[in-house]
Protein backbone atom coordinates (compact mmCIF):
# COMPACT_ATOMS: atom_id res chain seq x y z
CA UNK A 1 0.00 0.00 0.00
CA UNK A 2 1.76 3.05 -1.31
CA UNK A 3 1.64 6.76 -0.55
CA UNK A 4 0.03 8.92 -3.08
CA UNK A 5 2.05 11.50 -4.89
CA UNK A 6 0.13 14.15 -5.76
CA UNK A 7 1.48 16.42 -8.72
CA UNK A 8 1.33 19.90 -7.94
CA UNK A 9 -1.56 21.83 -9.81
CA UNK A 10 -3.31 24.86 -10.27
CA UNK A 11 -6.67 25.16 -10.31
CA UNK A 12 -8.71 27.78 -12.71
CA UNK A 13 -12.19 28.43 -10.82
CA UNK A 14 -14.86 30.44 -12.99
CA UNK A 15 -17.58 32.84 -11.42
CA UNK A 16 -20.96 31.44 -11.06
CA UNK A 17 -23.79 32.87 -11.43
CA UNK A 18 -26.01 30.14 -9.53
CA UNK A 19 -25.40 26.61 -8.38
CA UNK A 20 -27.62 24.04 -8.68
CA UNK A 21 -27.69 20.53 -8.47
CA UNK A 22 -27.19 16.94 -5.97
CA UNK A 23 -23.69 16.65 -4.02
CA UNK A 24 -22.76 12.86 -2.48
CA UNK A 25 -20.28 14.06 -0.40
CA UNK A 26 -17.52 11.50 0.87
CA UNK A 27 -17.10 9.93 3.62
CA UNK A 28 -16.29 11.20 7.05
CA UNK A 29 -12.54 11.33 7.54
CA UNK A 30 -12.65 11.92 11.06
CA UNK A 31 -14.81 8.28 11.56
CA UNK A 32 -13.11 6.77 9.11
CA UNK A 33 -9.50 7.08 10.35
CA UNK A 34 -10.45 6.29 13.61
CA UNK A 35 -12.60 3.38 12.31
CA UNK A 36 -9.24 1.66 11.08
CA UNK A 37 -7.17 2.39 14.34
CA UNK A 38 -9.87 0.88 16.44
CA UNK A 39 -10.01 -2.07 14.09
CA UNK A 40 -6.16 -2.69 15.33
CA UNK A 41 -7.12 -3.06 18.63
CA UNK A 42 -10.06 -5.60 18.37
CA UNK A 43 -9.08 -9.20 17.58
CA UNK A 44 -12.19 -9.50 15.40
CA UNK A 45 -12.51 -8.84 11.92
CA UNK A 46 -13.81 -5.46 11.03
CA UNK A 47 -15.93 -4.45 7.95
CA UNK A 48 -16.02 -0.96 6.94
CA UNK A 49 -18.57 0.40 4.51
CA UNK A 50 -18.43 3.21 2.64
CA UNK A 51 -14.54 3.81 3.22
CA UNK A 52 -12.93 6.70 2.01
CA UNK A 53 -10.42 6.95 -0.74
CA UNK A 54 -8.87 10.18 0.82
CA UNK A 55 -5.39 10.28 1.20
CA UNK A 56 -5.45 10.63 5.09
CA UNK A 57 -8.12 7.61 5.58
CA UNK A 58 -5.74 5.89 3.36
CA UNK A 59 -2.60 6.83 5.30
CA UNK A 60 -4.90 5.28 8.75
CA UNK A 61 -4.91 1.87 6.68
CA UNK A 62 -0.99 1.79 5.49
CA UNK A 63 -0.27 2.64 9.36
CA UNK A 64 -2.34 -0.41 11.11
CA UNK A 65 -1.29 -2.84 7.50
CA UNK A 66 2.49 -1.86 8.91
CA UNK A 67 1.42 -2.75 12.60
CA UNK A 68 0.05 -6.40 11.49
CA UNK A 69 -2.99 -5.77 10.66
CA UNK A 70 -4.86 -7.61 7.61
CA UNK A 71 -6.71 -4.98 5.34
CA UNK A 72 -8.05 -5.98 2.49
CA UNK A 73 -10.41 -3.19 -0.01
CA UNK A 74 -13.41 -4.10 -2.18
CA UNK A 75 -15.19 -0.90 -3.85
CA UNK A 76 -15.92 1.16 -1.10
CA UNK A 77 -15.66 -1.47 1.56
CA UNK A 78 -12.34 -2.40 3.99
CA UNK A 79 -12.33 -5.71 5.72
CA UNK A 80 -9.85 -5.48 8.73
CA UNK A 81 -8.65 -8.23 10.61
CA UNK A 82 -7.19 -6.89 14.30
CA UNK A 83 -4.02 -7.78 15.89
CA UNK A 84 -6.12 -6.87 19.38
CA UNK A 85 -4.13 -4.86 22.32
CA UNK A 86 -1.25 -7.71 22.56
CA UNK A 87 -0.43 -8.55 19.35
CA UNK A 88 0.59 -5.03 17.38
CA UNK A 89 4.35 -5.56 16.02
CA UNK A 90 7.41 -3.97 16.78
CA UNK A 91 7.81 -2.43 12.70
CA UNK A 92 11.38 -2.01 12.13
CA UNK A 93 10.77 0.83 9.85
CA UNK A 94 9.65 4.60 10.05
CA UNK A 95 5.89 4.65 10.51
CA UNK A 96 4.61 7.43 8.09
CA UNK A 97 1.79 9.30 9.11
CA UNK A 98 1.64 11.64 6.17
CA UNK A 99 -0.19 14.60 6.74
CA UNK A 100 -2.38 13.17 9.15
CA UNK A 101 -2.38 15.17 12.69
CA UNK A 102 -5.40 12.63 13.97
CA UNK A 103 -3.11 9.24 13.06
CA UNK A 104 0.34 10.44 14.77
CA UNK A 105 -1.91 11.83 17.66
CA UNK A 106 -4.10 8.26 18.20
CA UNK A 107 -1.16 5.95 17.34
CA UNK A 108 0.95 7.54 19.70
CA UNK A 109 -1.57 7.17 22.40
CA UNK A 110 -1.95 3.42 21.06
CA UNK A 111 1.30 2.17 20.74
CA UNK A 112 2.28 3.72 23.83
CA UNK A 113 0.11 1.60 25.75
CA UNK A 114 0.81 -1.20 23.81
CA UNK A 115 4.97 -0.74 24.74
CA UNK A 116 5.75 -0.91 20.83
CA UNK A 117 8.78 0.88 20.01
CA UNK A 118 8.59 2.89 17.07
CA UNK A 119 8.52 6.38 15.22
CA UNK A 120 6.42 8.03 14.00
CA UNK A 121 6.93 11.08 11.35
CA UNK A 122 5.01 12.46 8.36
CA UNK A 123 4.71 15.07 5.53
CA UNK A 124 6.78 18.68 5.59
CA UNK A 125 3.18 20.00 7.03
CA UNK A 126 3.00 17.13 9.83
CA UNK A 127 6.39 17.50 10.95
CA UNK A 128 5.42 21.22 11.86
CA UNK A 129 2.49 20.51 13.91
CA UNK A 130 3.19 20.61 17.55
CA UNK A 131 3.21 17.43 19.66
CA UNK A 132 4.29 18.36 23.03
CA UNK A 133 0.88 18.20 23.75
CA UNK A 134 0.23 14.69 23.97
CA UNK A 135 4.28 14.14 25.04
CA UNK A 136 3.45 15.83 28.25
CA UNK A 137 0.98 13.44 29.15
CA UNK A 138 1.75 10.11 27.84
CA UNK A 139 5.16 10.84 29.98
CA UNK A 140 3.23 11.41 32.96
CA UNK A 141 1.49 7.65 32.03
CA UNK A 142 5.28 6.52 32.01
CA UNK A 143 5.94 6.36 28.37
CA UNK A 144 9.43 7.49 26.60
CA UNK A 145 8.72 10.01 23.68
CA UNK A 146 11.64 11.82 22.15
CA UNK A 147 10.47 14.66 19.39
CA UNK A 148 12.47 17.36 17.78
CA UNK A 149 13.25 20.99 19.26
CA UNK A 150 10.31 22.09 20.50
CA UNK A 151 8.22 19.28 20.15
CA UNK A 152 7.62 18.84 16.72
CA UNK A 153 7.87 15.06 14.62
CA UNK A 154 9.23 12.47 13.97
CA UNK A 155 8.38 11.05 17.47
CA UNK A 156 10.66 8.28 18.92
CA UNK A 157 8.56 5.86 21.25
CA UNK A 158 10.78 3.70 23.37
CA UNK A 159 9.52 0.57 24.53
CA UNK A 160 8.04 0.46 28.71
CA UNK A 161 5.84 -1.80 30.69
CA UNK A 162 1.93 -0.69 30.63
CA UNK A 163 1.12 2.88 30.99
CA UNK A 164 -0.03 3.41 34.78
CA UNK A 165 -3.51 5.84 35.10
CA UNK A 166 -3.87 8.85 35.20
CA UNK A 167 -6.65 11.67 35.72
CA UNK A 168 -6.05 14.63 32.55
CA UNK A 169 -7.75 17.91 32.69
CA UNK A 170 -7.77 19.00 28.92
CA UNK A 171 -5.81 21.91 28.56
CA UNK A 172 -7.09 22.55 25.12
CA UNK A 173 -10.48 21.56 24.11
CA UNK A 174 -8.70 18.75 21.42
CA UNK A 175 -10.33 15.52 20.74
CA UNK A 176 -7.08 14.13 19.02
CA UNK A 177 -5.30 14.65 22.84
CA UNK A 178 -8.25 13.41 24.47
CA UNK A 179 -8.62 10.36 22.13
CA UNK A 180 -4.51 10.07 22.56
CA UNK A 181 -4.78 9.86 26.45
CA UNK A 182 -8.22 6.85 26.34
CA UNK A 183 -6.22 4.87 23.83
CA UNK A 184 -2.98 4.76 25.67
CA UNK A 185 -5.50 3.98 29.01
CA UNK A 186 -6.72 0.85 27.17
CA UNK A 187 -3.89 -0.83 28.32
CA UNK A 188 -4.22 -0.04 32.04
CA UNK A 189 -5.36 -2.24 34.09
CA UNK A 190 -7.07 1.06 36.42
CA UNK A 191 -8.86 3.56 34.54
CA UNK A 192 -7.15 6.29 33.27
CA UNK A 193 -9.92 9.69 33.03
CA UNK A 194 -9.99 12.44 30.59
CA UNK A 195 -11.90 15.61 32.33
CA UNK A 196 -13.24 18.14 29.75
CA UNK A 197 -14.63 21.35 30.17
CA UNK A 198 -15.18 22.26 27.10
CA UNK A 199 -17.30 19.46 24.79
CA UNK A 200 -15.38 18.33 21.58
CA UNK A 201 -16.04 15.87 18.73
CA UNK A 202 -17.15 12.78 20.61
CA UNK A 203 -16.76 10.26 17.69
CA UNK A 204 -13.48 8.16 19.95
CA UNK A 205 -15.29 7.39 23.03
CA UNK A 206 -19.44 6.87 21.17
CA UNK A 207 -16.95 3.70 19.03
CA UNK A 208 -15.27 2.75 21.43
CA UNK A 209 -18.32 2.45 23.79
CA UNK A 210 -16.21 4.51 26.38
CA UNK A 211 -17.79 5.14 30.20
CA UNK A 212 -18.70 8.72 30.11
CA UNK A 213 -20.37 10.35 33.32
CA UNK A 214 -21.23 14.45 33.46
CA UNK A 215 -20.86 15.99 36.35
CA UNK A 216 -21.18 19.66 37.64
CA UNK A 217 -20.18 21.22 34.19
CA UNK A 218 -17.45 18.60 32.92
CA UNK A 219 -17.76 15.42 31.33
CA UNK A 220 -15.55 12.84 32.54
CA UNK A 221 -14.53 9.50 29.90
CA UNK A 222 -12.43 6.39 31.04
CA UNK A 223 -10.53 4.08 29.61
CA UNK A 224 -9.02 0.87 31.00
CA UNK A 225 -7.59 -2.86 29.90
CA UNK A 226 -10.85 -4.13 31.31
CA UNK A 227 -12.96 -2.80 28.68
CA UNK A 228 -13.54 -5.07 25.69
CA UNK A 229 -13.05 -3.50 22.30
CA UNK A 230 -16.48 -2.85 20.19
CA UNK A 231 -16.46 -4.81 16.23
CA UNK A 232 -15.76 -1.34 14.47
CA UNK A 233 -18.21 -2.77 11.37
CA UNK A 234 -20.24 0.49 10.67
CA UNK A 235 -20.78 2.58 7.73
CA UNK A 236 -19.25 5.60 7.09
CA UNK A 237 -21.56 8.94 6.83
CA UNK A 238 -21.61 11.95 4.80
CA UNK A 239 -18.41 14.32 6.37
CA UNK A 240 -20.17 17.45 7.59
CA UNK A 241 -16.70 18.89 7.20
CA UNK A 242 -17.07 18.41 2.97
CA UNK A 243 -20.69 19.64 3.70
CA UNK A 244 -20.10 22.62 4.93
CA UNK A 245 -18.38 24.05 1.72
CA UNK A 246 -21.26 23.22 -0.29
CA UNK A 247 -23.46 25.29 2.71
CA UNK A 248 -21.49 28.41 2.37
CA UNK A 249 -21.23 28.16 -1.74
CA UNK A 250 -25.28 27.80 -1.99
CA UNK A 251 -25.88 30.49 0.52
CA UNK A 252 -23.89 32.74 -0.93
CA UNK A 253 -24.79 31.93 -4.84
CA UNK A 254 -27.69 34.06 -6.27
CA UNK A 255 -30.49 31.94 -7.25
CA UNK A 256 -28.72 28.48 -5.85
CA UNK A 257 -29.90 25.30 -4.65
CA UNK A 258 -27.82 22.24 -3.53
CA UNK A 259 -29.00 18.90 -1.78
CA UNK A 260 -26.87 16.96 0.25
CA UNK A 261 -27.92 13.63 1.07
CA UNK A 262 -27.15 11.57 4.33
CA UNK A 263 -24.50 13.87 6.22
CA UNK A 264 -23.23 13.27 9.68
CA UNK A 265 -24.58 15.50 12.23
CA UNK A 266 -23.27 14.46 15.14
CA UNK A 267 -23.96 17.37 17.26
CA UNK A 268 -20.53 17.53 18.67
CA UNK A 269 -19.01 18.19 15.21
CA UNK A 270 -21.80 20.66 13.21
CA UNK A 271 -21.52 23.90 15.30
CA UNK A 272 -21.05 25.51 11.79
CA UNK A 273 -24.55 24.47 10.62
CA UNK A 274 -26.06 26.18 13.57
CA UNK A 275 -23.73 29.35 12.83
CA UNK A 276 -24.93 29.77 9.28
CA UNK A 277 -28.36 28.95 10.62
CA UNK A 278 -27.75 32.01 13.17
CA UNK A 279 -26.42 34.32 10.33
CA UNK A 280 -29.92 33.35 8.40
CA UNK A 281 -28.75 30.57 5.79
CA UNK A 282 -31.53 28.91 4.15
CA UNK A 283 -30.86 25.25 5.35
CA UNK A 284 -33.62 22.56 5.01
CA UNK A 285 -32.37 19.52 7.12
CA UNK A 286 -34.80 15.87 6.55
CA UNK A 287 -34.89 12.14 6.68
CA UNK A 288 -32.57 11.87 9.71
CA UNK A 289 -31.41 8.70 11.01
CA UNK A 290 -28.96 7.09 12.44
CA UNK A 291 -26.11 5.01 10.86
CA UNK A 292 -24.65 3.16 13.70
CA UNK A 293 -23.82 5.40 16.77
CA UNK A 294 -23.91 8.25 14.00
CA UNK A 295 -26.98 10.78 13.35
CA UNK A 296 -27.30 11.27 10.10
CA UNK A 297 -29.89 13.39 7.46
CA UNK A 298 -30.08 15.10 4.10
CA UNK A 299 -29.32 18.68 4.16
CA UNK A 300 -30.77 21.31 1.18
CA UNK A 301 -29.55 24.79 1.11
CA UNK A 302 -30.48 27.56 -1.35
CA UNK A 303 -29.80 31.20 -1.36
CA UNK A 304 -30.27 33.44 1.55
CA UNK A 305 -29.23 37.15 2.47
CA UNK A 306 -26.74 36.49 5.32
CA UNK A 307 -25.98 38.33 8.80
CA UNK A 308 -23.10 39.25 10.45
CA UNK A 309 -22.26 36.72 13.28
CA UNK A 310 -19.92 36.64 16.44
CA UNK A 311 -18.74 33.03 16.91
CA UNK A 312 -16.68 32.58 20.84
CA UNK A 313 -14.23 30.57 22.03
CA UNK A 314 -16.65 27.91 23.03
CA UNK A 315 -18.14 27.27 19.84
CA UNK A 316 -14.56 26.64 18.47
CA UNK A 317 -13.75 23.26 19.14
CA UNK A 318 -17.08 22.15 17.23
CA UNK A 319 -16.27 24.59 14.36
CA UNK A 320 -12.55 24.14 14.02
CA UNK A 321 -12.86 22.27 10.89
CA UNK A 322 -15.04 25.03 9.35
CA UNK A 323 -13.76 28.25 10.30
CA UNK A 324 -11.91 28.55 7.11
CA UNK A 325 -15.56 28.72 4.42
CA UNK A 326 -17.00 30.34 7.76
CA UNK A 327 -14.60 33.43 7.17
CA UNK A 328 -16.10 33.28 3.65
CA UNK A 329 -19.35 33.50 4.34
CA UNK A 330 -18.62 36.66 6.54
CA UNK A 331 -17.41 37.74 4.13
CA UNK A 332 -20.90 37.90 2.34
CA UNK A 333 -22.87 39.01 5.33
CA UNK A 334 -24.42 42.36 5.57
CA UNK A 335 -22.08 43.65 8.51
CA UNK A 336 -18.84 43.07 10.56
CA UNK A 337 -18.45 39.35 11.71
CA UNK A 338 -15.65 38.08 14.45
CA UNK A 339 -14.01 35.02 15.39
CA UNK A 340 -12.59 34.86 18.97
CA UNK A 341 -10.29 32.12 20.53
CA UNK A 342 -9.48 30.67 17.51
CA UNK A 343 -5.91 30.13 18.61
CA UNK A 344 -5.79 26.64 17.77
CA UNK A 345 -6.00 27.54 13.89
CA UNK A 346 -2.83 28.20 14.34
CA UNK A 347 -1.44 25.25 14.65
CA UNK A 348 -3.72 22.81 11.96
CA UNK A 349 -2.00 21.96 8.49
CA UNK A 350 -1.02 25.37 7.97
CA UNK A 351 -1.29 28.99 10.35
CA UNK A 352 -4.89 28.96 9.12
CA UNK A 353 -5.79 32.35 10.75
CA UNK A 354 -2.75 34.12 8.86
CA UNK A 355 -4.16 31.69 5.97
CA UNK A 356 -7.32 33.29 6.05
CA UNK A 357 -6.97 36.63 6.24
CA UNK A 358 -4.23 36.17 3.25
CA UNK A 359 -7.39 35.26 0.91
CA UNK A 360 -9.56 37.50 2.23
CA UNK A 361 -7.31 40.47 1.68
CA UNK A 362 -5.56 38.75 -2.23
CA UNK A 363 -10.14 38.99 -2.75
CA UNK A 364 -10.16 42.68 -1.64
CA UNK A 365 -11.91 42.26 1.68
CA UNK A 366 -11.25 44.06 4.36
CA UNK A 367 -10.03 41.94 7.22
CA UNK A 368 -8.40 42.30 10.85
CA UNK A 369 -6.43 39.73 12.67
CA UNK A 370 -5.09 40.05 16.25
CA UNK A 371 -3.43 37.12 18.26
CA UNK A 372 -6.45 34.97 18.21
CA UNK A 373 -9.82 36.83 16.72
CA UNK A 374 -10.74 37.55 13.14
CA UNK A 375 -12.68 40.36 12.36
CA UNK A 376 -14.41 40.25 8.98
CA UNK A 377 -16.39 43.30 7.03
CA UNK A 378 -18.99 41.38 5.36
CA UNK A 379 -21.15 42.74 2.34
CA UNK A 380 -24.09 40.85 0.76
CA UNK A 381 -24.25 42.09 -2.88
CA UNK A 382 -19.97 42.53 -3.28
CA UNK A 383 -18.65 40.92 -6.40
CA UNK A 384 -14.95 40.69 -5.29
CA UNK A 385 -11.57 40.89 -7.11
CA UNK A 386 -10.22 38.16 -9.04
CA UNK A 387 -7.11 36.80 -7.95
CA UNK A 388 -3.98 34.03 -7.23
CA UNK A 389 -4.43 31.79 -4.07
CA UNK A 390 -1.51 29.75 -2.90
CA UNK A 391 -3.21 27.30 -0.30
CA UNK A 392 -0.45 26.75 1.52
CA UNK A 393 -0.42 22.93 0.80
CA UNK A 394 -3.68 23.15 3.02
CA UNK A 395 -7.09 21.17 2.14
CA UNK A 396 -9.42 23.47 3.87
CA UNK A 397 -7.65 26.50 2.27
CA UNK A 398 -7.75 25.50 -0.86
CA UNK A 399 -11.34 24.57 -1.33
CA UNK A 400 -11.90 27.78 0.82
CA UNK A 401 -10.27 30.24 -1.93
CA UNK A 402 -12.23 28.02 -4.22
CA UNK A 403 -15.92 29.15 -2.54
CA UNK A 404 -14.55 32.50 -2.27
CA UNK A 405 -13.62 32.82 -5.97
CA UNK A 406 -17.08 31.62 -7.34
CA UNK A 407 -18.37 35.94 -6.77
CA UNK A 408 -15.10 37.21 -8.37
CA UNK A 409 -15.48 39.31 -11.05
CA UNK A 410 -13.20 36.58 -13.68
CA UNK A 411 -11.13 33.95 -12.83
CA UNK A 412 -9.59 33.39 -10.49
CA UNK A 413 -6.14 30.68 -10.08
CA UNK A 414 -5.32 28.14 -6.71
CA UNK A 415 -1.87 27.03 -6.78
CA UNK A 416 -1.07 23.46 -4.98
CA UNK A 417 -4.63 22.68 -5.33
CA UNK A 418 -3.89 19.18 -5.14
CA UNK A 419 -4.01 19.42 -1.39
CA UNK A 420 -8.22 19.39 -1.56
CA UNK A 421 -7.29 14.97 -1.84
CA UNK A 422 -6.41 15.66 1.39
CA UNK A 423 -9.87 15.06 2.58
CA UNK A 424 -11.91 15.52 -0.65
CA UNK A 425 -10.36 14.10 -3.86
CA UNK A 426 -13.55 14.89 -5.66
CA UNK A 427 -13.91 18.19 -4.80
CA UNK A 428 -12.86 19.99 -8.24
CA UNK A 429 -15.47 17.55 -10.04
CA UNK A 430 -18.16 18.68 -7.61
CA UNK A 431 -17.74 22.26 -8.00
CA UNK A 432 -17.55 22.22 -11.77
CA UNK A 433 -20.80 19.66 -11.49
CA UNK A 434 -22.48 22.82 -9.82
CA UNK A 435 -21.86 25.49 -12.18
CA UNK A 436 -25.47 26.37 -14.20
Amino acid sequence: RQMKNYRSMKQTIHPAGSLGGTITLPPDKSIAQRAALFSLLSSQTSIISNYPKAEDPQTALRCVEQLGAMVTESADTVTIQGTGRDGIINTPGVIDCGNSGTVMRMLSGILAGAGVEAVLTGDDSLKARPMKRIIDPLTQMGATVHSEKGGIPPLHLSRTGFLKPITFRLPVASAQLKSCVLLGGLFGEEPTKVIETVATRNHTEGMLRLPVTRQEGVTIISSYRGLSIPVQSITIPGDFSAAAFWLVAGSIGRDSEIFLPAVGINPTRCAALHILQRMGADIEISNRKMSGMEPTADLRVRSAPLKPVEIHSDEIPNAIDELPVLSVAMAFANGISRITGAHELRFKESDRLAAIQEILIRAGIHVEVENDSLTIYGKTDRVIQSAVYDSRHDHRIAMSAAILSLRADGLSEINHAEAAAVSYPEFWSHLDSLHQ
